[in-house]
C-alpha cells in the first residue's frame, strides 16, 4: 500500500486540494481522475498527448505501486494549478514529479488540460 503525504497548502483551498488529489491519483495509478472528460488532454514529459477520461485512466492502469508519494506544493490560480513532489518506487529509486492543470473555468471543477513534468 501506498503512504502519501499531502502538502500543507490545501487546508483551506478546494482548487488546490484538487490538484493535488490529480498528482496523487496519477502517481499511484490506483483510482480514476476526476474531473477529466472526453476533451481533456494529459500531455505526458516524453511527448506523448492521451486525450479524453477513458485514454487517460486506461493509462493510468499501468502505473506502478510506489512505496510514497510525498507532496511539496499544490497551488492554483485563476484556470491554472500545479503540484510537485517526489514518488519513492518499492525498490528506492526516487522520481520527482510534477503537474500543471488547465481548468475549463476558473471554478476549478472540470480538467482541459494536464502537462506532466
Amino acid at each position: 500500500m501506498t503512504r502519501v503525504k499531502e502538502s500543507g497548502d490545501c487546508k483551506h483551498s478546494p482548487k488546490n486540494r484538487f490538484v493535488q488529489n490529480i498528482a496523487i491519483v496519477i502517481e499511484t495509478g490506483k483510482v480514476s481522475v476526476t474531473g477529466v472528460g472526453e476533451n481533456t488532454v494529459w500531455r505526458q514529459a516524453g511527448g506523448q498527448e492521451i486525450v479524453g477520461e477513458d485514454a487517460i485512466h486506461a493509462a493510468m492502469k499501468h502505473v506502478a505501486a510506489p512505496k510514497t508519494v510525498t507532496v511539496d506544493h499544490a497551488i492554483t490560480h485563476g484556470k491554472v494549478g500545479a503540484t510537485n513532489g517526489v514518488t519513492v518506487m518499492a525498490n528506492g529509486r526516487k522520481r520527482r514529479f510534477c503537474y500543471v492543470v488547465e481548468f475549463t473555468s476558473t471554478k476549478g471543477d472540470k480538467v482541459a488540460s494536464i502537462q506532466s513534468y
